[in-house]
């Protein structure tokens, strides 16, 4: 059976007969420019420190995240990858009448909610593609809504404007950001700004996916400093290790790399839909501004799936995890452009043969 999560390249090697490092991953939506330079030289310097306990407070990192976004320090957690944090958002709704959902949904939502037996309500993504009014009025200060933006798997982009009604509401608004870095901050529409204004808002982001760091695990929230202390009485002491507190610092000041990612990402984004659209047989489903492409197919997914693993060593991300939509759906990520072409020609190949 297929992972839940992208990136299992020792799954995919399996079916494909090769080594892990052989496979060509569009699964995982991570940053193909990286990790950072700068990140593996600050990696290869710091291995001595692995010997000591890791800062428990991740102070180094918590003052960049902070300097980042122009808000005092207490405003920031810092955790093991975003994963962590949406287990403590599950235990913080636990207690929640309602938990409002946008679906499809990243399958660690149901986890991290179902670990605390949170009453879920799911919303259709449909049903606020262009708003939230529809719904803001059901929610009332004893529920909460739990939604991404940029949205996964769809890419669809929310405005500030278009969530602020829910902040109106009063219920607790967790709002995933895991992919928001990938838009420069010209083009953000990311609630950070606000969160001192609203202490029913929390805030995810991740250092993983925009610097290519997944296997360090890294990610922070934004919250009051009151809701962090509670959270601080639940987790593990020292559940951030040295080295990803300073791969952490390291990327966050690493603004040629962040402004190489802005300026490739929109051309390379649109070339590859454009291709992807000439198939008679796929359709990129909507205009995404994350770093992937939801694509709906004419037929089951997992059959070209397994082709493209076996005939070309290339792992896509079917959407099994995401019920709602069904076995013709999968997802890409945005690579460079001639790991993007030999996708396209896998795709071409499998098709031609039919």
């Amino acid at each position: 059976m297929p992972p839940r999560h992208g990136g299992n390249l020792a799954w995919a090697a399996a079916i494909a007969g090769c080594a892990p490092d052989e496979i060509l991953d569009f699964s995982a939506s991570l940053n193909p420019w990286g990790p950072p330079n700068s990140v593996i030289a600050a990696l290869q310097t710091a291995l001595p420190t692995i010997r000591d306990y890791p800062d428990p407070d991740c102070r180094p990192l918590v003052d960049a995240i902070a300097t980042l976004h122009q808000l005092p320090r207490d405003y920031f957690l810092v955790g093991n990858g975003a994963a962590e944090l949406l287990t403590w958002v599950g235990r913080e709704c636990g207690d929640r009448q309602q938990i409002y959902l946008i679906t499809p949904a990243f399958a660690d939502y149901q986890r991290a909610l179902a670990s605390f037996a949170c009453p879920i309500v799911p919303i259709p993504l449909a049903r606020v593609q262009s708003d939230f009014g529809a719904i803001a009025p059901s929610l009332t200060p004893e529920d909460a809504i739990l939604i991404n933006n940029p949205h996964n798997p769809s890419g669809q982009l929310w405005s500030r404007n278009q969530l602020q009604p829910l902040l109106e509401t009063g219920a607790l608004v967790v709002v995933d950001e895991a992919f928001m870095d990938f838009l420069p901050p010209a083009a953000s529409e990311s609630l950070v700004g606000v969160v001192p204004q609203y202490s029913n808002l929390i805030v995810l982001r991740s250092l993983t996916k925009f610097y290519s760091l997944a296997g360090l695990r890294l990610g922070y929230g934004v919250s009051s400093p009151e809701r962090w202390q509670r959270w601080r009485s639940w987790r593990d002491p020292w559940s951030v290790n040295s080295l990803a507190i300073i791969a952490g610092v390291t990327a966050l000041g690493d603004r040629p790399f962040q402004e190489q990612t802005w300026a490739w990402l929109p051309p390379a984004r649109h070339a590859f839909a454009t291709a992807l659209n000439t198939m008679p047989e796929l359709k990129v489903v909507t205009e995404s501004k994350a770093n992937f492409l939801l694509i709906k197919a004419t037929d089951a997914i997992l059959p070209l799936q397994t082709y493209l693993l076996q005939q070309h060593r290339i792992l896509i991300r079917d959407c099994c995890s995401f019920p709602e939509l069904g076995a013709s759906y999968f997802r890409v990520a945005v690579r460079r452009d001639s790991e993007n072409q030999r996708l396209l020609e896998g795709l071409r190949a499998y098709y031609q043969r039919q």
